[in-house]
This record gives C-alpha cells, sequence and structure tokens, in this order.
C-alpha cells in the first residue's frame, strides 16, 4: 500500500573538502548527531522522451538506507514536493502506474538515470532531542541509461523532521551554510542535474508546443487563445493524479477547467474550427460529468448538515444526522468509483490525446490572425448578450419548476460568457477583468439558486425515506421549507445583481 510524505528540503552545492560549519550556533539547534554513512542505489524512470521529467516529476526504485522501494515525486512549490512511497518489487507498483497514467499515456517507462550515492547522514536535534532537520551530504556518481555518459559530484542536502513544515529553521540553517561558503544547487533534484550533465533533456515529448510557424505571432487572436488553451490543457494533465490521491478540491479545479476549456472553444469558434473543437469539447462536457458526480454530492451533503446543525435541538427530530451519513456515505461511494473509472478509460487517454494534437496542430480559422484586441470582444460579447436574454426570460415566468430550469440555463450561459472574459483579460486587461468579475457574481447567484433547488429534491427523497423507516419527516419538511425561502430570496436579488453585472459601460470599455 502507497503512503504518502511530504519532503520540504534545500540542495547546496559541495565538493569533497567541504566542511561544514557547527550548525550548533543554529538558534534551536542543540545538538548534530552523526547518522553514519548510507549506501543508495537508485534507478530512475521515465518514458523514452522524458515526459515526466518535463513535468518536474520523479520515478524511481531504491535500494539502500532507510526508505527503499518504489519513490514518485510531485512537486507542490518550490524546495517542497509530495513521495508517494511503494513497497520495493522489481515491477512498478500499479498505485504509481495509475498516478502517472495522464503523463505516460501508452507509452514505455524504462530506466533513464542511475544514481549511486555514499550518504553521510547527521540528524539536527532541539533540546530534548526532538529532531529538527536532517543534513546529509551526498556523494554521487550519476550513469545515463542504458550505458550512457556518467558524471559526478557532491551535494548537501537539509530536510525538515517529517509532520513539520515551518521553514524557519532552514532559513537559519541556509544562513550558517552561506557564511561558510556553501550556496544553494542550481540544480531543482538530483535527476535533473544527472540528465543535465549526462547528455541533456532528451527529445520533446508527444504533446509539445505547436511548431512555431503553426501558431499566429504575438497580439493575435489565435496566440491569445492557445495561450489559454494550453495553460487548461495542463491544468486537466496535472490533475489527474491529485483525483486519484483524493487531494482537497482536486476534483472540483480539475473539472473546472474542463469546462473552462470547453467554453473557449465553442466561444472562440471564429479563431478554432469546430468541426474540430466540438468533438473535443463533447468529450470534456463527458470527463466533467463523470467528475461532477463526486463534486456535485460532496457540496450538497455540506450543505445538509450544515441546514441541520443550524436547527435549534429542539427541531431537529428523528436520528437525521445519521440518515444523512448513511445516504451521503452510499452516494460519495458510488461517485468517486465513477471519477476513477472515467481516469481510467481508454475513452480519457484519447481525450488527452486529441488536447495534445489540439495544440501540436490548431484548426486555425482566418480570424485566428487578426488583432487579439478586435476579434475577442466580438465573443465576448456575444456571450454576454446570451445571458441577458435568458435572464430575461427566465424573470418573464412565473415561480416554479420552468423558473428554476430557466435560471439554471442563465447560469451555464453566464459561467460561460465569464471565461470568455477570462481568456480576453491578458489582451484586453481591467475591462475584461471587470467583466468577468461581475459575470461571476451573477453567476454564484445562479449557483446558490440552484444549489437550493436541488437540496429540495434530495430533502423530499429524504423524508420519504425517513417516513418510509417510520421516522418523523418533519425536520426534512422544516429544511426543504428553509431552502424554498433561499431559493424565492435569491430571485428577488437576481435583477440588482444583474443591473451592476450589465452595466453599459462595462461593455463600452471592452469594445473600445
Amino acid at each position: 500500500m502507497a503512503e504518502t510524505k511530504r519532503e520540504i528540503e534545500r540542495k547546496y552545492e559541495a565538493t569533497g573538502d567541504t566542511e561544514l560549519p557547527d550548525l550548533t550556533r543554529v538558534t534551536g539547534v542543540f545538538a548534530v548527531l552523526d547518522q553514519g554513512v548510507d549506501v543508495l542505489d537508485a534507478v530512475y524512470h521515465d518514458t523514452p522522451d522524458l515526459r515526466l521529467a518535463a513535468a518536474s516529476l520523479t520515478l524511481r526504485r531504491r535500494t539502500g538506507g532507510r526508505d527503499a522501494g518504489w519513490h514518485l515525486k510531485f512537486p507542490v512549490a518550490s524546495g517542497i514536493r509530495d513521495e508517494v512511497r511503494a513497497p520495493l518489487g522489481d515491477s512498478l507498483p500499479d498505485e504509481l502506474a495509475g498516478l502517472l497514467r495522464s503523463r505516460v499515456r501508452h507509452a514505455d517507462v524504462v530506466p533513464v538515470v542511475r544514481l549511486r550515492s555514499r550518504r553521510a547522514v547527521h540528524h539536527l536535534t532541539a533540546p530534548g532531542g526532538t529532531l529538527l532537520a536532517e543534513l546529509s551530504v551526498d556523494t554521487v556518481h550519476a550513469e545515463r541509461l542504458p550505458g550512457g555518459e556518467t558524471a559526478d559530484w557532491t551535494e548537501i542536502e537539509v530536510e525538515l523532521a517529517d509532520g513539520t513544515e515551518d521553514e524557519t529553521i532552514l532559513d537559519a540553517i541556509e544562513k550558517r551554510l552561506k557564511k561558510a561558503g556553501v550556496r544553494r544547487s542550481a540544480s531543482p533534484s538530483k535527476l535533473a542535474r544527472a540528465l543535465e550533465e549526462t547528455g541533456g533533456a532528451g527529445t520533446a515529448p508527444d504533446g509539445a508546443p505547436a511548431e512555431p510557424d503553426a501558431v499566429p505571432g504575438p497580439g493575435t487572436a489565435g496566440a491569445a487563445v492557445l495561450a489559454y488553451v494550453r495553460e487548461q490543457v495542463e491544468v486537466i494533465v496535472a490533475l489527474d493524479p491529485a483525483v486519484r490521491r483524493d487531494l482537497p478540491d482536486a476534483v472540483h479545479q480539475m473539472r473546472v477547467a474542463c469546462r473552462r476549456l470547453r467554453s473557449a472553444l465553442t466561444t472562440y469558434r471564429k479563431v478554432l474550427d469546430r468541426t474540430a473543437t466540438d468533438p473535443v469539447g463533447a468529450e470534456l462536457k463527458w470527463l466533467a460529468g463523470e467528475l461532477g458526480a463526486a463534486r456535485d454530492q460532496e457540496v450538497l451533503v455540506e450543505r445538509l448538515r450544515h441546514g441541520i446543525d443550524a436547527l435549534p435541538r429542539t427541531l431537529r427530530l428523528g436520528p437525521v444526522r445519521r440518515r444523512l451519513r448513511i445516504w451521503g456515505t452510499a452516494q460519495e461511494r458510488g461517485s468517486r468509483s465513477r471519477a476513477l473509472a472515467a481516469l481510467d478509460s481508454e475513452r480519457h487517454l484519447a481525450l488527452l490525446d486529441r488536447l495534445d494534437a489540439l495544440l501540436t496542430d490548431p484548426p486555425l480559422r482566418p480570424a485566428a490572425r487578426g488583432d487579439a484586441t478586435k476579434v475577442l470582444p466580438r465573443s465576448v460579447l456575444r456571450d454576454d448578450r446570451r445571458v441577458a436574454r435568458r435572464i430575461e426570460h427566465a424573470l418573464s415566468l412565473p415561480p416554479g419548476r420552468a423558473r428554476d430550469l430557466a435560471l439554471h440555463d442563465a447560469r451555464k450561459a453566464a459561467k460561460r460568457a465569464r471565461y470568455a472574459a477570462e481568456v480576453a483579460v491578458p489582451v484586453l486587461g481591467k475591462p475584461a477583468k471587470k467583466l468577468a468579475s461581475r459575470l461571476k457574481e451573477a453567476q454564484s447567484l445562479l449557483g446558490e439558486h440552484q444549489d437550493a433547488v436541488v437540496a429540495r429534491e434530495t430533502l423530499r427523497t429524504l423524508a420519504a425515506q425517513a417516513h418510509g423507516a417510520g421516522e418523523s419527516a418533519f425536520t426534512w419538511g422544516l429544511l426543504y421549507g428553509r431552502e424554498e425561502a433561499a431559493a424565492a430570496a435569491r430571485e428577488r436579488e437576481l435583477p440588482g445583481v444583474w443591473a451592476r453585472a450589465s452595466a453599459p459601460e462595462l461593455r463600452a470599455a471592452l469594445a473600445r
């Protein structure tokens, strides 16, 4: 079973003659304890075109030392990585292979570098023996595989103790090392240095950016739209393993990226040929839907839980918390399984390949070579007018199911127009940013309305289940009434929010 460790470390240049300063003079460090020397042998794996290295991921099989096994490292921030560990075995564990799937696809994962190191380990402890950090002096021999060039170097690593994220002690240690003439390493990892010193990073990975002559020049509509498309594609690929690891908000962020990308492809059909992008948009809609089941369920259960907690004890009749927990757990289990099944499917891999192809050989239309400041506003304003029509239609309907559906359609249109404006922000600046912000306000209010509508449907189901089990349905009915009132309140607020979002000066500034 794989486990995850947060690794916070800094690397420094050294030589065989480098002497460590007296680190007990660092504030908080009481002792520096010699832990002996470990002999490590690590084989790093990647695709032949080094896709993992290009994404700053490292995969190794290491023997020796105190943590032998398979290690997969994901970048979190500068000097911070999450290391997912699996037991030592001859072949790549399935759990790690799944985390690599969005990068690797169907390519082989093969040994690319072997690092053999002698590691002199020192523990820096506080009074009482609490471990603060581990400092190691590594003498490294790197060999490019198969049978390639070699390189040798010495480096110093300082890593925070497990469970600690306050880097104050690392700052103090670094200050002491600097006074002794020891400087930070230019390479972020041993693998990066090994690749650089034994023959470079290899060939370009699949899905590399398009050739320069295939992309319109700076300032064109095509350049602006493709930059946004590339950003969202990278988010989708990068969040695949985060969803598998069940990291907070990963599902939501991945679904948002799918929707942003789909909206951009739809809105800017004057820039990218929709005969090529519409099938991609359909697949993005499918993926967002499969992911959305888990996210929507999480939001709904949390909303209902808050509703129950907000009621006085005298109005909570029956085992309402237990019934919600049982219902939510059953729904959540099915939703997560559905999301993981989608990520493991060939359909998902085919979508990722199509997104790569879209960037490598973009289906540009003539408008792609036009001035972005002229082409993009027309598309944004077209989407904006759609929002206005849908809100006007929804508000013309009497309260009820038809109005609820119309407001939901207006919400989707507002989201699309907002994303369209976000694409234009790098080109149009403040006017596009301000319009996106106002549209987000309208979208959020409409989203709150839709949440209340969905909550009512679920509360009706829970009330029926409670009644069938011989429990009181009073609390569920009370919550239903509160959600009905919340939806009505949002409807009353909508005209004012939309008046702010549809101010004529916003459109005039965008169209200049």
